[in-house]
């Protein structure tokens, strides 16, 4: 039986980079984390980790180690979540990394309803741009991620998958509504742009168009904000691209008013529920992925301009 503190330490260490940054944050003297490393390490006669650049890094018999404690966990959660359910008890957590554009969907009802309904389930949010949320993911942090345009990835299952294209959001009256058709990168030159900052699936979109359209977007605001971005649009500083279901309280408002951009890569935009494929979810999970299915408008349907 190998020595379940021992893979916690190990797990630890490799995922923070350093025995020190790993003693800290499970609260325990680096030297007895070592000691428990090497114990490991000569019980079964291989090396685990070694240094690398400052830190430490973890050799083949490290991964393969740690993939199996992973994958232990993974199943012990699956299992005591099935015993409780058998049991007639809803407890557990349920861990989810959130796009910013996604959290006024989330919060306006069916988180609310899921924590009404399951009492003894705890909820974390984590926000996260998509890059950040799938190594969230693959890191085991949380089990679920709801991501905006994400790239393919094997290791991912997709749960739910709408159409929510990534438009221009412009203020109400802008010349550019003028043009009554679809909007090309051409179009933005003379306007002041906006961007969310390259970890996140909205920007990561415009940069592959505008790499096949040849074509150099000049930024004048960089941010990692959806609110600092409608706040740009709303004031009429300049235009920036989101989907329409993340400002649809503003469009009611008539603060904000969304254009079709005349890419397909744009109109196909993809809005996911995943999670990672090699790590079973729990009931309580499962549960989760319902509520987020049947009460977010992002998940339930296409976008709204689909379907009218």
């Amino acid at each position: 039986m190998l020595n379940q503190r021992a893979l916690t330490y190990l797990n630890e260490v490799l995922r923070r980079g350093s025995l020190r940054r790993a003693a800290a944050h499970l609260d325990v003297d680096a030297s007895a984390l070592s000691r428990q490393i090497k114990a490991l390490e000569e019980e079964l006669n291989i090396k685990l980790c070694e240094r690398h650049g400052g830190g430490m890094r973890a050799t083949q018999a490290g991964q393969l180690l740690v993939h199996h404690f992973h994958t232990q966990r993974a199943q012990e959660e699956a299992v005591l979540s099935q015993l409780m359910e058998l049991q007639g008890l809803a407890r557990g957590d349920v861990r989810i990394a959130v796009g910013e554009g996604f959290i006024a969907d989330l919060i306006a009802k069916p988180l609310g309803d899921f924590m009404s309904t399951f009492s003894g389930i705890n909820v974390e949010i984590r926000m996260a741009g998509v890059n950040e949320a799938i190594s969230l993911l693959k890191d085991r942090e949380v089990e679920l991620g709801l991501l905006y345009a994400p790239p393919v990835d094997p290791a991912l299952v997709c749960h739910v998958e709408t159409c929510q294209p990534l438009d221009l959001i412009v203020p109400p009256g802008h010349p550019l509504c003028a043009l009554h058709r679809p909007i090309n990168l051409n179009d933005l030159r003379i306007w002041p742009l906006g961007l969310m900052d390259n970890p996140f699936g909205m920007r990561q979109m415009v940069n592959m168009v505008a790499q096949h359209e040849r074509i150099h977007l000049e930024a004048r605001l960089h941010t990692n904000s959806v609110a600092v971005l409608k706040n740009f649009v709303r004031s009429g500083i300049g235009v920036t691209f989101m989907p329409e279901l993340t400002i649809i309280d503003e469009i009611e408002r008539q603060e904000i008013t969304t254009l079709p951009m005349k890419y397909s890569l744009m109109n196909s935009a993809r809005a996911q529920i995943v999670s990672l494929k090699s790590q079973e979810l729990t009931v309580a999970a499962h549960a989760c992925v319902e509520y987020l299915h049947q009460g977010m408008r992002f998940f339930s349907a296409n976008a709204p301009r689909l379907l009218s």
